[in-house]
């Protein structure tokens, strides 16, 4: 860290004594990014063949900060200078140009500071003379000819007195440009009253260059000197003064070499419609390719664009190849990319917020803002370091009453507002208040968000700093996350600022824009990412705005539960989520709620489910349709926690109403009739399911409990195709599995590869219950082996009864009973027996303990309900071969 320069505000707001710094966020990664390019520059200018007075050689002497406002650019500005000028932060580093002399000279450019392109020019100089100490004959002639005709009776003294210059760089500046005068009038053998005639001299001086006089020789050297010295002294003329002071730079003697860094601060507020002083600036910077330039501000510097020729002098990537774009992408590199002069200054990491805070105020020696207070600044600031100053001043405001809590803070301020909309034109506020409504956007969303006909303000506005790009997201765009919670949440003052009404319109339109997106994308190349980001924004949309058109969402929440997917997807709460949270109020918030609870029964008990959905049920805020999904789902949450008799009532209430979920429960009642051991029921639903009803799936569910492994394969195989066919991962997952499952009765081996396949299914999926079949299916693969059968088996029931799947159960042990056939281990087999004929006791799935006792070739359980649709005998011929199958096979080895 660097010196701690005082808070004269902080320090006069309280009788307290508090030890009120600016505190400085190491940004070690951008000084070696300024160090490693003045190295190359170092190189440059002082190889075999550089030429100050080359005009047309590329340039590459700068390199450019940019990003929002209040992300600490002038605070990086400001340490640099004091850095290059020797009073450098350990953590920076040794420079690797020690022995070199470096003037670092920062010029603020901010309109509040009022610099002028003369300015810049005479702070330079005043710099130059300072470290020099000595005159730059072909500059300050121009510079005394430039004054004298455009600031008659001011005195250059006078004005650099008034300007601060003085105070900073000394008196040097107008003494040296009258020994420059005078030693050139000495030269000419002018006479002495003639030598502190400005005009005299100049007149004498261009002679003397066009008639090549050895008298100044020196001078001559400079081609371009002389029609200098002819042309009008203008501010246009004194644009191409900098080539001059080059010149001078250049031939200085070794003991007085010097490479100046310029630091140019505040360079958005060059911009106007004209470009005037930018095209002075970039003058200034082309002439001087022995200096280093360091620029910073809110955006990109465009120079490299060709479509600014015309504007500035030297336009386009030759020129400028160091700012290019590069292929592909909308802006140059945005992090000191190989080969990219353009450096994104980013968001402070949430130690280095916390770390800021710390020191930002102390008492005594201790941060004086709790750990708590700055936990709620950090979250709020988004890394922002203008967050967080702001908030040490309402820190202090708040401590003069009373003690600040962290409720104080969680809240954005208007000043971050008016910084963020300070340089944009109307048309980009209007685009930068419709996009803060969005999470992220593209140029077509943006536009239609704020009803515009034209993409020009929103291109615009993508190129501010205030807005990020990710090329690989969905949609490349999102405001900063401390700007858009200004734009939404602070006090808004503007002039321009907008009405409820305003921001109702415009989410509207932001939702209809969402849903035409993904209804083309749906209807010609199908994205399950753009399908979860559309509903993440369209419901957010819709619940904030109390919308009431929920037309494409019901589709797409329709979309999103067909594929058993179950990515997370209900938009934050602006409540706190250590609060609780309100009930829903709206169709939206109904909406959320319900694909809320969907989703999250892969991580909840399952009765947890089936309340969530009797609550938004019970609102009666959700349209027919939704309300069969509510149902449906509900239906299957009671069928995991074995309540048969609700979970046929549900899905039989939703085959009633004859809707698009109409297929998926006439599925779930042929499942929970084999759920009773009623087979021929299940096998007659068959054909009225089709591939919405996963009509293959329940036939493999019906054949391999009758011990007809091969027919099960083939329709689990029968129906992974069906999943690829219609693009469903998904159900491919389910079916996988499920295959694994299986063919782990009859073919470890094969079993092997089947569930390495599943598991490389399941990877991007979040199915908690497929994860437990495919756990089963190891259990079956290892049965009669010593690799821990029984042990994982316990694991497994203990989870899958924690997570409210009590319908596993019977399966476990039904796996853990065939192992203990293989082994012939009776006791243990009776035990499980015992346990399994207890976790079927209501009837469900009773199957198992037939298939049990025929495994270990116990008597037929006595008043077995089961009704096979093969003979009771064939199915435990079948049941009991496997196990001899499997001793065969582990008698023989691998």
């Amino acid at each position: 860290m660097g010196g701690q320069v005082t808070d004269l505000r902080a320090l006069f707001s309280s009788n307290d004594p508090i030890d009120a710094s600016e505190a400085f966020t190491n940004r070690q990664h951008q000084w070696e990014f300024v160090a490693t390019a003045l190295e190359e520059h170092l190189r440059h200018v002082t190889a075999a063949g550089f030429d100050p007075a080359d005009l047309e050689a590329p340039r590459t002497h700068l390199i450019v900060f940019h990003g929002v406002g209040g992300v600490g650019k002038s605070t990086l500005v400001r340490k640099l200078e004091a850095a290059l000028g020797g009073t450098r932060p350990a953590q920076w580093g040794e420079p690797v140009w020690a022995g070199r002399r470096i003037l670092p000279v920062r010029i603020d450019l901010a309109r509040s500071v009022g610099t002028t392109f003369e300015d810049v020019v005479l702070t330079i100089r005043a710099a130059l003379a300072t470290a020099v100490a000595r005159p730059l004959p072909a500059f300050d002639i121009a510079l005394r000819r430039y004054w004298e005709a455009q600031h008659p009776g001011d005195p250059l003294d006078a004005y650099l007195e008034r300007g601060g210059l003085v105070s900073r760089f000394g008196k040097a500046l107008p003494q040296q440009t009258q020994t420059a005068l005078s030693d050139v009038a000495q030269a000419l053998l002018l006479p002495g009253t003639v030598g502190s005639v400005v005009g005299e001299v100049t007149g004498a001086l261009v002679g003397a260059l066009r008639e090549r006089r050895q008298t100044v020789r020196a001078l001559a050297a400079c081609a371009r000197l002389a029609p200098l010295l002819e042309s009008e002294p203008s501010l246009e003329a004194l644009s191409f003064c900098p080539h001059l002071l080059a010149f001078e730079l250049d031939r200085l003697p070794d003991d007085k070499k010097i490479t100046p860094v310029i630091l140019l601060d505040t360079f958005e507020d060059t911009a106007d419609r004209h470009r005037d002083l930018e095209r002075l600036l970039q003058r200034l910077v082309w002439l001087m390719p022995n200096c280093f330039f360091v620029i910073s501000g809110r955006s990109r510097l465009q120079w490299a664009d060709p479509a600014l020729h015309g504007q500035l002098d030297h336009t386009g990537p030759a020129a400028w190849p160091g700012l290019a774009t590069a292929p592909g992408l909308v802006s140059p590199p945005r992090h000191g990319a190989p080969g990219g002069q353009q450096h994104l200054i980013g968001d402070l990491s949430p130690e280095d917020c916390d770390d800021h805070l710390a020191r930002r105020l102390t008492k005594d020696g201790q941060p004086l803002i709790s750990p708590a207070i700055r936990a709620v600044i950090t979250a709020r600031s988004h890394g922002l370091p203008l967050h967080l100053d702001l908030a040490a001043s309402r820190f202090l405001e708040i401590r003069r009453t009373r003690e600040p809590q962290p409720a104080d803070f969680d809240h954005t301020f208007p000043a971050l507002l008016a910084r963020a909309l300070s340089d944009l034109t109307a048309d980009e506020r209007h685009v930068l208040r419709s996009v803060s409504l969005l999470d992220a956007f593209d140029l077509d969303l943006a536009t239609r968000a704020a009803g515009l006909t034209q993409q020009a303000p929103a291109r615009r506005l993508t190129e501010r700093p205030i807005v990020t790009e990710n090329p690989y997201a969905p949609w490349p765009y999102h405001l900063h996350g401390a700007i858009r919670s200004a734009v939404t949440e602070a006090d808004d003052h503007t002039d321009d600022r907008w009405t409820l009404a305003d921001w109702h319109q415009a989410a509207t339109r932001a939702l209809a824009a969402l849903g035409d997106q993904w209804a083309t994308n749906a209807a010609l190349t199908p994205s399950r990412t753009l399908l979860v980001s559309c509903l993440r924004q369209g419901l957010r949309l819709a619940r904030d705005h109390r919308l009431t058109d929920l037309a494409w969402l019901t589709e797409a929440a329709f979309a999103y539960t067909d594929d058993s997917v179950w990515e997370p997807l209900a938009p934050p709460t602006r409540a706190s989520s250590s609060e609780p949270q309100p009930d829903p109020d709206t169709p939206a918030d109904a909406l959320a709620e319900l694909l809320t609870a969907i989703a999250r029964r892969q991580h909840e008990h399952r009765e947890c489910t089936a309340e969530r959905l009797t609550a938004v049920l019970d609102t009666g805020l959700l349209s027919g349709e939704l309300t069969e999904l509510a149902l449906y789902y509900r239906a299957k949450a009671h069928k995991d926690l074995a309540r048969t008799d609700a979970a046929a009532h549900g899905m039989r209430q939703v085959a009633d109403a004859a809707g698009r979920l109409a297929p998926r429960a006439h599925r779930g009642l042929a499942n929970l009739a084999r759920t009773r051991g009623d087979f021929p029921t299940a096998l007659a639903a068959i054909p009225t399911l089709g591939w919405k009803g996963r009509h293959q799936r329940v036939l493999a569910h019906i054949r391999w409990p009758h011990g007809d492994i091969d027919s099960a394969i083939a329709a689990f195989e029968a129906a992974r195709a069906e999943a690829e066919q219609h693009n469903a991962p998904g159900e491919r997952a389910i079916a996988q599995t499920l295959l694994a499952l299986v063919t782990a009765f009859t073919d470890p081996h094969r079993a092997d590869d089947e569930l390495a396949l599943a598991h490389q299914y399941l990877a991007p999926l979040d199915q908690r219950a497929t994860t437990f079949y495919a756990h089963v299916a190891a259990l079956v693969r290892d049965a009669g082996t010593d690799r821990d059968v029984t042990d994982r088996a316990t694991v497994l029931h203990t989870e899958s009864t924690v997570a409210g799947l009590p319908w596993l159960t019977p399966l476990i042990y039904t796996a853990v009973a065939f192992h203990h056939a293989v082994r012939d281990a009776q006791n243990d087999l009776t035990t499980t027996l015992d346990r399994l004929r207890e976790a079927t006791a209501n009837g469900d799935y009773a199957y198992y303990v037939d298939i049990a006792t025929a495994m270990g070739n116990l008597p037929k359980p006595a008043g077995s309900t089961t009704q096979w649709l093969d003979d009771a005998h064939t199915v435990r011929e079948r049941w009991r071969a496997l196990v001899t199958a499997r001793r065969a096979h582990l008698s023989t080895g691998p």
